[in-house]
């Protein structure tokens, strides 16, 4: 069953990601805001994906002097889903509205 996240970034160009996921795969990531074609590019890569596979591709990737990025941002939003107890979808949208 497919489920629906959203993730506030911090310290990125984007301000926004939707994730969504079927089981542990990344079915389709959208970014809002950010550099385009570079968050098109990490959004297309990771579909399909495992989360385990794409947060070990994209964490600690840091954008010029900051000290994060938006895939690195996309990793972090994997590793709150990964953490989240299984309940509905509704909960784990809120969860990750912070």
């Amino acid at each position: 069953m497919e489920k629906k996240y959203m993730y506030k970034t911090k310290g990125t160009c984007s301000s926004e990601i939707c994730i969504v996921m079927d089981g542990d795969t990344v079915k389709k990531v959208d970014f809002y805001g950010g550099c385009s074609g570079n968050t098109q590019g990490v959004a297309r890569l990771s579909e399909g994906k495992t989360a385990d596979e794409i947060i070990e591709i994209l964490s600690g990737i840091r954008c010029g002097f900051k000290k994060t990025s938006c895939p690195d941002q996309l990793a972090n939003a994997l590793k709150m889903i990964k953490e989240l107890p299984e309940e509905d979808s509704e909960q784990k949208i809120k969860q990750l509205n912070f």
